[in-house]
């Protein structure tokens, strides 16, 4: 069956979870979906700055579609769900001066690349929750380290002490 003809054949509850997993079909676009969706999410946060509640909304609709896609599927973490990578994105970017979005776009794909610890065990998390989580915490832990660097060499740091 070619592509449009099983798009038809999915039901509306379907195609809204393919639609939000694969960040509106950029997933399925080029070798590196998963570059292709933290840009995307960097590009909306420079010009739209994400508050905290989309990113909360987004992290729970896309754990939703996510565990939906694959199950759908049948593919564990399927590498065109990128809805992940947009909400690691933006929590690796929040909060932080426009200066350091670039750099948070950068070391967030580093870390997604490299799954240190917690992020590799994360991953391992059943379903929807562990495609997520992985991202989730990769970019909590790329938001801490951007916020200490830019407090240390930015913000004065240990100045209080001298």
């Amino acid at each position: 069956m070619i592509f449009s003809q099983r798009y038809c054949l999915m039901t509306g509850k379907e195609k809204f979870y393919e639609l939000i997993a694969t960040a509106g079909g950029l997933g399925k676009i080029g070798k590196m979906p998963g570059t292709l969706g933290s840009v995307l999410a960097f590009i909306i946060a420079i010009f739209l700055p994400v508050k905290w509640w989309v990113i909360l909304i987004t992290v729970v609709i896309g754990t939703i579609s996510s565990e939906n896609y694959q199950n759908r599927t049948g593919r564990k973490d399927p590498g065109e769900v990128v809805i992940d990578e947009v909400a690691g994105t933006w929590i690796a970017m929040y909060g932080l001066p426009a200066g350091f979005a670039l750099p948070a776009l950068f070391l967030f794909r580093v870390v997604d690349i490299l799954k240190p610890v917690p992020v590799c065990s994360a991953e391992k998390l059943p379903g929807g929750l562990g495609i997520m989580a992985d991202d989730v915490i990769g970019g909590i832990m790329v938001n801490v380290i951007l916020v200490l660097i830019n407090w240390l060499f930015l913000r004065g740091g240990f100045s209080f002490l001298s």
